[in-house]
């Protein structure tokens, strides 16, 4: 097939731009707090592009493809250029933002005609713009950056360029009404703000400028979150440095069937369908190509065609992937070159795999003569092709920014203009990492550990990045347990990793030694939640979201084969009576293992706690469920995380008895569970502003259990009372197990969002996302305070909620030493300083 010219790489602007899972979150939400998914099943699966997102955004230029990678989080983000050397594409150049730092959003969107290059950096609510020297170097010449915009807007993520006018939206800016602003460049090369766009009956959650096509005549602008979702494209005709509004395009209705004879009543029109329309739009001469990325579950493109008579758009046909598979997301992003259209589908072919689909036309545009599916090279490394889609000539790039778990790939197709065929070089970033911080322990002085990571009265021991412990490319860590050897009292930390689980030596915390993994379940995909924990030298590993996983069982006592090399150890076995389970209880006194958010198969319990023996350790065998349905979301008994112990409590009437504490989504949930045929609900109770009940951990007298709640910090500045002060630790008094009392909610020194705490004597270890590790002395238990703190995350601010950042610890090995992951960065090895007593 021929591909002649360009009709938009230069001057269009799509979703795609801006990170593909955004694009069906923008149903019902502005742009202005997209969510990632959180670390938790809060929301129903892992997105896969939530890190650095390699491929979200491209472009093609003369003899050049840029690809942007804006989601770093270990360094700043990156324009890679690529240039063709021969028969292949080599790395040119990388291009920074002047003032880089971590977390900048630097690449999020890319537009490019002829000389000029801009830049989106959306997370610093800036744009910059690149001239191309006559020695080929790309120069900094602007930033573009209006002083009036609030923060989180989305500015530069949808940009488009013709000549010397930009067109840049900022979909999320007033509660994602959504608003365009003009750029312009004078004749000296200086570029200007010269007005702005904005919808007409503009409304919250319109998300107006998330796409934007631009040819220097009109504008087409989408809103695909106007009207719940179903979207709405604005078109606009520019002449003399003004933009006036032409055209307003709506996903067609259908219409209800017509109704019988006189007398009936009439039908109500029906609702507009929820669509994501305009999502993606694009112009080539006379012709617009709309994206509704959800339409039906599949996706659709809708063409219109320019009638000059009238001064109308009208409609011109449908594409519609042939195969009809759901969701594919497909219309995602269009571009177009002669007579060739490619159709991004970056849901489709099972999960999330994506592809791109390209239709023919003939010579005269009057009739499609083919279709075809293109997919990712290597399907092994994830999903998410086509998240992002340029092409000119007879060059096309193909981003897929869900692959590598989140790192993202990209694609360069080079097409025979003689007999068709593609031929495709795969192109990537390095994978980002933390250097490794071994040899001494390093003080925390002044405040901060290297320089680095902020601190009060935490040491660091040592710190091995996720690359150090079996982790590849775009891989994060999430949970973590611990081992101490019985017969060499050597300390191990047990690493969830998303494709395993990680075992590394910390005895000597200075120089920590990766020994070896579990991977994963053959066939079950990376899990953003894997858990584990430990009984008579046994680990027990769940994960969750993750196909048929099961409950992997695994003797420790391997470890000691180590000898320098890195082993790739088997399971014993995997319990299969379970698919995937969010968390693994352990109760090392009783011997009953508690997987807890089962779900995808197996024996689910409702989510609750699926009872197991394993007293004999390789031989686990199902032992009954407990769930109450008067808990969770979903009215089943889901428990998110719960702790299971033999209670010595105060409460007489359960002393020596099994009892479960779930942390259960909308409440704490408390169950007798000793009679595995018969166990029995004790209490139920909620609390104030609930959002997620996420985790909490007995005092060792088991009087007292601290809770977390992971949504609320994030979500209570929509509730009456506002937002939250601080990270928000709940404090319950079980003097009386029938009857739970909250008598404090403990405010934190950051707002960051709380994840996993243990409690260890008199002081409690939360591991807080953002702001690390913070150690809380409950001595005087209605008046915690934190006597010290690691941030592991070395970029960004700790009072902006995200799910970034400190996953779990464990602080009970003898050694003092305590084990904490952070999911980006990599495992720390940290000590708690002691005050020491005066005299």
């Amino acid at each position: 097939m021929a591909h002649t010219g360009l009709s938009g790489h230069a001057h269009t602007g799509h979703w795609g731009n801006r990170g593909l899972q955004a694009a069906f979150t923008l149903l019902i939400l502005s742009s202005a707090a997209l969510p990632v998914a959180g670390q938790s099943s809060i929301s129903a699966r892992p997105s896969e592009a939530t890190f650095a997102g390699f491929g979200a955004a491209v472009a093609v230029g003369d003899g050049e493809v840029f690809v942007g990678e804006s989601r770093n989080t270990l360094r700043p983000g990156i324009v890679y250029v690529y240039r063709r050397d021969g028969s292949r594409w080599t790395e040119l150049t990388q291009l920074k933002a002047p003032d880089a730092t971590y977390g900048d959003g630097f690449g999020s969107g890319l537009a490019i005609d002829g000389p000029t290059l801009v830049v989106g950096a959306a997370s610093q609510n800036a744009i910059f713009v690149f001239q191309k020297e006559a020695s080929g170097t790309w120069r900094q010449t602007a930033k573009l950056a209006p002083a009036d915009l609030a923060p989180n807007t989305g500015f530069g993520g949808a940009i488009a360029l013709n000549g010397d006018v930009l067109l840049a939206g900022a979909s999320g800016a007033d509660n994602g009404t959504g608003v365009v602003h003009i750029f312009r460049r004078s004749a000296g090369g200086q570029w200007s703000e010269s007005g702005r766009i904005t919808a007409p009956d503009a409304a919250a959650r319109d998300v107006f400028g998330g796409a934007i096509a631009f040819d220097g005549t009109r504008a087409a602008i989408g809103a695909p979150g106007r009207n719940g979702s179903s979207g709405v494209v604005f078109v606009f005709t520019h002449q003399n440095g003004t933009f006036t509004r032409s055209g307003t395009i709506t996903v067609p209705v259908r219409q209800p069937p017509r109704g019988g004879g006189p007398g009936q009543q009439p039908q109500t029109p029906p609702a507009p369908p929820q669509a994501a329309f305009g999502v993606a739009v694009h112009l080539e001469g006379d012709m617009l190509y709309v994206g509704a990325p959800v339409l039906d579950l599949v996706g659709s493109v809708f063409l219109y065609s320019w009638n000059a008579q009238n001064s109308t758009w009208s409609p011109a046909g449908r594409l519609l992937p042939f195969d009809g598979m759901a969701p594919q997301q497909f219309g995602a992003n269009v571009a177009t070159s002669g007579n060739t259209v490619l159709v991004g589908a970056p849901g489709g072919f099972g999960g999330n795999r994506g592809s791109l689909y390209v239709f023919e036309r003939d010579a005269g545009n009057a009739s499609w003569i083919g279709a075809r599916r293109v997919f990712a090279p290597d399907a092994s490394r994830g999903g998410s092709f086509a998240t992002a889609v340029e092409v000119s000539g007879s060059t096309i790039i193909v981003g897929a920014a869900g692959q590598d778990a989140g790192a993202g790939t990209a694609v360069i197709y080079d097409i025979d203009t003689n007999s068709g065929e593609w031929t495709g070089s795969p192109v990537e970033s390095p994978a980002e990492a933390l250097p490794a911080i071994t040899g001494d322990k390093v003080d925390c002085t002044e405040g901060k550990v290297n320089a680095l990571f902020e601190c009060g009265q935490i040491d660091l021991m040592g710190f091995l990045p996720v690359s150090a412990i079996g982790g590849g490319r775009g891989i994060g860590i999430n949970d973590i347990w611990g081992w101490t050897d019985p017969q060499s009292n050597k300390e191990y930390a047990l690493v969830g990793r998303q494709d395993g689980t990680a075992f590394v030596d910390m005895t000597d915390p200075s120089n920590p030694v990766y020994v070896g993994e579990v991977k994963k379940t053959a066939g079950s995909p990376n899990a953003s939640w894997r858990d584990i924990k430990v009984y008579r030298d046994h680990a027990y590993i769940v994960a969750d979201a993750s196909g048929n996983h099961g409950m992997q069982v695994f003797d420790l006592t391997r470890l000691r084969e180590y000898s320098g090399t890195p082993i790739t150890f088997e399971p014993h076995t995997t319990y299969t009576n379970i698919a995937s389970a969010h968390n693994i209880v352990i109760n090392e006194e009783s011997g009953f293992a508690y997987p807890v958010g089962s779900g995808g198969g197996g024996e689910t319990c409702g989510g609750g706690l699926h009872m197991i023996d394993i007293r004999d350790p390789k031989n686990p065998e199902f032992a009954g469920c407990f769930a109450d349905p008067l808990t969770g979301r979903a009215g089943t008994g889901y428990s998110h995380d719960a702790q299971c112990v033999m209670y010595k409590g105060p409460d007489a009437q359960y002393q020596g008895r099994e009892i479960c504490l779930g942390s259960n989504e909308t409440m704490l949930s408390i169950a007798d569970v000793t009679d595995k045929a018969d166990p029995k609900a004790v209490s139920r109770i909620s609390y104030p502003n609930v959002a997620y009940a996420h985790q909490g951990w007995l005092t060792d007298d088991h009087r007292y259990f601290l809770m977390n709640d992971e949504g609320d910090e994030s979500t209570a500045a929509r509730s009456p009372n506002g937002p939250m002060p601080g990270t928000r630790t709940l404090i319950w008094d079980l003097t009386d197990l029938d009857d739970p009392q909250l008598i404090k909610e403990h405010y934190g020194t950051t707002k960051s969002i709380d994840h996993n705490l243990y409690i260890k004597g008199n002081l409690v270890y939360e591991s807080n996302y953002t702001s690390g590790l913070r150690i809380l002395d409950i001595s005087d238990i209605r008046n915690p305070r934190e006597v010290g703190f690691f941030d592991t995350v070395p970029w960004g601010g700790n009072d902006t909620p995200s799910f970034a950042g400190s996953w779990s610890n464990y602080p009970y090995f003898e050694s003092g030493n305590i084990a904490v992951t952070s999911i980006r960065e990599g495992l720390f090895i940290v000590r708690y300083r002691q005050p020491r007593p005066v005299s």
